[in-house]
């Protein structure tokens, strides 16, 4: 009988490890995903920056619109 403890026990053991490592292993690669996805289609684009300053009364040059977005960019790392 104590054998069948034993091995009960090893099974509820390496369930939970288990559960534990892929709820890390997932919380990772949704982690690298949604990072990737920010990167490819990030959340303002150049367009919005210039509607944004046209919006506000100001003609928005280029020079403002990148320094706007390298600033965000650096904000985001």
């Amino acid at each position: 009988m104590p054998e069948v403890t034993t091995n009960i026990l090893l099974f509820i053991l390496y369930l939970v490890l288990a559960l534990i490592g892929g709820a890390v292993a997932g919380f990772f690669i949704s982690r690298y995903f949604f990072k990737r996805e920010l990167q490819k289609n990030p959340p303002v684009t150049e367009k919005m920056i210039r509607v944004m300053l046209t919006q506000m009364g100001r003609k928005p040059s280029e020079k403002q619109v990148r320094e706007i977005m390298h600033s965000m960019n650096n904000a985001n790392k």
